[in-house]
């Protein structure tokens, strides 16, 4: 076993136990405290993907905004002086079947599989040695020789734009 798989397996021993930490334990801000650990081992495993750029949003976006933002919403509800702030769900059997079929369905699709990348080729999807996915990303956005993808993106960046000031305008108080 040499470094990497013994890494991942590690990396993803810590995210199953933090995902089953996340709907288990009964205090939902011990729950959002664990599902910041999902959030930065699943960005483990795209590091171990040659994937830093999803790493990097998955830290920034989910790691650091959706779990604040769930974190202020917790604040912001007046949970104090309740021991049990997240209740079981009386549907465990119904759970353990419906995961049970997508387990057997996803180690159906990996066993069977009529596509398989070699490892160590340089294949279609695959980028040439010494190119960073992140450095590929930035010449794809705003490369002048090749198609770039510069006016779909601030054609998306001025729909936020707008979606924002519109929010801003819909939410004044007059």
């Amino acid at each position: 076993m040499d470094l990497a798989t013994l890494i991942f397996w590690l990396i993803a021993l810590v995210l199953v136990v933090a995902a089953l930490m996340v709907v288990g334990l009964r205090n939902i801000v011990h729950s959002a405290l664990a599902l910041v650990v999902v959030f930065a081992m699943a960005a483990g495993i795209y590091v171990l993907l040659n994937a830093e750029f999803i790493a990097i949003v998955q830290i920034l976006i989910y790691a650091g905004a959706v779990t604040i933002l769930i974190l202020f919403a917790l604040m912001l509800t007046r949970i104090g002086g309740v021991q049990r702030t997240n209740p079981t769900n009386r549907l465990w059997g119904a759970a353990v079947v419906i995961c049970a079929l997508v387990g057997a369905s996803i180690l159906y699709a990996a066993t069977n599989s009529h596509v398989l990348i070699a490892s160590g080729s340089n294949g279609a999807g695959q980028l040439p040695s010494g190119v960073n996915n992140v450095v590929a990303i930035g010449q794809l956005l705003y490369s002048p020789s090749t198609y770039s993808y510069v006016l779909p993106f601030e054609v998306a960046s001025l729909v936020l734009l707008v979606a924002i000031v519109g929010a801003v305008v819909i939410g004044r108080e007059d």
